[in-house]
Formats: C-alpha cells, structure tokens, sequence
C-alpha cells in the first residue's frame, strides 16, 4: 500500500509509523486507520522487526478524529465506523510485539487513546494530553474506559474524564499515565533507546509476556492465567534460543 497518511520506516529491529497530516495536526480520518493497520501487518510477518515506536509529524502526536470526516454520516455510517475504529484499537492492544507511543505534542480524543493502547509512554515535556469528549457531547473509545483507569486508578480516571481538562507531559508521568516525559528534543532518542533495549531481547518472550501481562489485566481469571504462566515458561525454555540465551548471559558473566 502507498501511504498517505502515514510515514513508515524501518530501522534495524526497529519499525516507527509516524502520523503525516500535520496540516490538521494529525487529525485521524477513516484513511488513516488503515495505513496504521496495514503497516501493523506489515511489522507483524517480519521476523527482523522487534519493537514499534508510532510518534506524530509535526507539533501533533494527533488532535483525535478529523471531524470534517463525519460530516453528514447517518447514524449507521457512524456505528458502522466506530466499529471499525474498535477493531483498530485491538489490533493495536492485543499486537504481539511491543509499541511505544512517543508522544510529542497533543494527544487529544482518539489520539489520546491510540497512545493508550500502546504498551509503553513517553511524553514530551510539553505535550498536551486528554479526553475532550465531555465538551462536545461524545464518549471515550479504543477501550479507554479500561486503560485509564488500569494506569491512574478509577478515582483520577473519573476526574480527567468527567472535567475533559488536559494535563501536560510532566503531569502525566507524575499521576502514572506516561512511563517517562522528557523536552521535545530528547523525545524521538529516549523512545528509540528504549525500544533497542526491547529489541535485544527475545521475540518469542516478548510475545508470550505481552500475552500474559493482557490475561493479568482480567481477561481470564488467576487460576487461568498462572497455569498460562506455566506454559509460557515451558514454551520458552524448551526453544533453541534459551540455550543461545544462556550461553551468552554466562559469557557476558565472565
């Protein structure tokens, strides 16, 4: 697929979508959404790529949905979209390899929540993040209900909703919605640094940790996911790679 909307590279073990409507501050429209999948599957089959880091061109990570998009659907068109934008969101949850969102301006409304779905934050300093929907009689997707409250606790979750005020970088990682913030200008380094550190470790761990760490956040109960536990463990140690793992971690002793 040739990107509109997208700007896809790899690097190495790395692959970075960037959000390329800096015009409307990478405001989201149906297109959008599916070059971010297309490139997911791309990332997806192949076996190099080991982390994703998905940041924004320009002074947006992204504004949220473009609104000139939804002029004149009909209720249905609108449900039929929404639907749409919920696979999306859990693809991008449920991806077998971890991405990081670099947040590097506003992350307002879908924006917000696409940063959400991510496993990992890191914000600039000076980014502007929150849910607006309040303000202009719409409700939160992309399985922000959860995450929020999974990462700042139902009481905090309730009062940024229920205000639709926006809190900056710092704020973030001060309440737990972002792991780091740092100036702008470090942003793009921090995240691919982190991302490396991800990217030389194993694939299949990766995968299977990932996998566990969604079971532990309630999809399945505790009896469930520790006999999951059991055999993620096995599935693991039972692979070529361990003894490699091994072999190295036994050298770099030495």
């Amino acid at each position: 697929m040739e990107y509109e909307c997208i700007i896809f590279e790899k690097k190495e073990k790395l692959g970075l979508i960037k959000l390329n409507r800096p015009k409307v501050l990478n405001a989201m429209n149906r297109q959008l959404w599916i070059e971010i999948q297309d490139a997911l599957e791309m990332v997806r089959q192949d076996k190099d790529i080991k982390a994703l880091i998905i940041t924004g061109e320009g002074r947006a990570f992204s504004t949220g949905a473009d609104l000139k998009d939804s002029k004149g659907r009909s209720i249905e068109e609108y449900r039929n979209y929404l639907e749409s934008l919920q696979e999306a969101s859990r693809k991008i949850i449920r991806f077998e390899k971890p991405i990081i969102a670099a947040i590097n301006g506003y992350a307002l409304g879908s924006g917000y929540e696409l940063a959400l779905a991510c496993d990992i934050r890191i914000a600039a300093k000076e980014a502007l993040i929150g849910s607006p929907e309040a303000k202009v009689t719409s409700s939160v997707t992309g399985g922000a209900f959860r995450l929020v409250q999974d990462l700042i606790g139902p009481a905090k979750a309730r009062e940024l909703l229920f205000t639709a005020e926006y809190i900056n970088g710092e704020e973030a990682q001060r309440i737990g919605l972002v792991n780091r913030c740092v100036p702008l200008e470090n942003l793009m380094d921090e995240a691919l640094a982190m991302a490396e550190k991800i990217a030389a470790n194993s694939s299949f761990s990766l995968k299977l940790i990932k996998k566990g760490l969604l079971m532990a956040q309630g999809e399945c109960s505790m009896e469930t996911l520790m006999d999951y536990e059991i055999e993620a463990c096995l599935a693991c140690v039972s692979t070529k790679e361990r003894e490699e793992s091994l072999e190295d971690f036994e050298n770099r002793k030495k």
